[in-house]
């Protein structure tokens, strides 16, 4: 193997390996990373096992991953009665929470789902039940993620074996 070669294969192990961390640490784009390792691993070797039409599926479980990424903990927050407000407010504490690490990011939709379920009602039970939706919605995004993760990592091993 040339010393280029070398280089794209550790630098794709490396985004794979930083982007499976960033499916559970949020400040970090998992599937994008992970994506973007699976693109330099092609190359590497020339796009002799993951072809356009691998990539292009490897590209859409990443739009899939990054889609489920904001849509849950609003989605969580409708599932248990939120208002439009609450859920709007759940989408924004996601945002937000981006900014101040992984605890903005798992208390950001909670409180987002709070703040904006008590501008519609002052029932601190419904704003309670919004937040915690939120906060479901999130881990079972997380987990949803994780999934997504592992097919696209079972799609590069399986293309890699045939």
């Amino acid at each position: 193997m040339d010393p280029a070669t070398i280089v794209l294969w550790i630098a794709a192990g490396v985004l794979i390996a930083i982007g499976a961390i960033g499916l559970v640490l949020p400040i970090l784009p998992g599937a994008p990373l992970m994506f973007i390792g699976a693109l330099l691993a092609a190359w590497a070797e020339g796009f002799a096992y993951l072809g356009p039409w691998t990539l292009t599926l490897l590209g859409i479980l990443t739009a899939l991953a990054v889609a489920v990424d904001f849509v849950a903990s609003a989605f969580g927050a409708r599932r248990f009665g939120a208002s439009a407000r609450a859920i709007t407010g759940a989408t924004l504490g996601t945002i937000v929470g981006l900014f101040f690490g992984i605890v903005g990011v798992l208390v950001g939709p909670f409180i987002g789902a709070v703040v904006g379920e008590l501008s519609v009602r002052r029932s601190l039970a419904a704003a309670g039940r919004a937040g915690i939706g939120a906060a479901l919605g999130l881990a079972l995004g997380t987990a949803a993620k994780l999934a997504i993760a592992c097919a696209m990592i079972g799609v590069i091993v399986f293309m890699r074996l045939l």
